[in-house]
């Protein structure tokens, strides 16, 4: 029965073929397809409104210079978005409870912000692993603390994001089984089981959200370091 619980993390296949790749894609299709004008149906302008704000939350921490990086940080984070969020619904797959995708997104995104402050700016980039007014003695220490906060980054990322889904969908699929069984020996206490799950699955709406927007957002930060 405790193995059944993570069955819902196994990536789906036919065939033998895995279909991460599809369930990934799967969002983009409920996106509105672009038009001749620029407002076509309510749908769309509400598409539009949150995708500029979407893009200027992100964006106000970055000068000028990382605004290039808007239309990468908008598709990463709708695409983390709508997976999250049909990730709730029942008997679907999300991809981002996989470690490996997380991972695949993090340390490339992450390694491209570093490698933009070495490339322009590599005595400032350096400078980060030495605060100022270090003294002698502790010098290799830090430099060794702080390279390996600066590694420890895309980790902390894609674990981040795996952990709090996790737990989530683990959460909802406990307090589901429980109240199911619980229907017919305490329907009472079966009920209010139900209204707990109500209220959890509200906060993992919410959870979905927030996550989506750390992640990108945490990115963004790590570029304007190196900008």
């Amino acid at each position: 029965m405790n193995l059944s619980f993570f069955d819902q993390f196994t990536s789906p296949c036919l065939l033998g073929i895995p279909l991460v790749l599809l369930s990934t894609l799967f969002p983009a299709l409920l996106l509105p397809s672009p038009d001749n004008r620029w407002i076509t149906n309510r749908l769309s302008t509400l598409q539009s409104w949150c995708i500029n704000l979407i893009t200027k939350q992100l964006l106000t921490p970055l000068n000028t210079s990382g605004h290039k990086w808007a239309l990468i940080f908008t598709s990463l984070m709708i695409l983390l978005l709508s997976i999250n969020l049909l990730g709730l619904l029942p008997y679907t797959f999300t991809p981002t409870t996989q470690l490996s995708m997380n991972m695949a997104l993090a340390f490339p995104l992450w390694l491209a912000t570093l490698l933009t402050g070495l490339r322009n700016q590599p005595s400032a980039s350096l400078a980060h692993l030495l605060p100022e007014g270090t003294p002698t003695p502790l010098i290799p220490a830090l430099i060794l603390i702080e390279t390996t906060s600066l590694l420890i980054r895309p980790l902390a990322l894609g674990v981040r994001l795996t952990a709090n889904l996790t737990a989530g969908h683990l959460l909802i699929q406990l307090i589901s089984t429980a109240s199911t069984a619980l229907l017919s020996i305490m329907p009472v206490i079966s009920i209010l089981t139900t209204a707990i799950l109500l209220l959890l699955t509200i906060l993992e709406v919410a959870v979905a959200m927030i996550q989506a927007y750390v992640f990108v957002l945490l990115l963004s930060l790590y570029l304007q370091e190196n900008i």
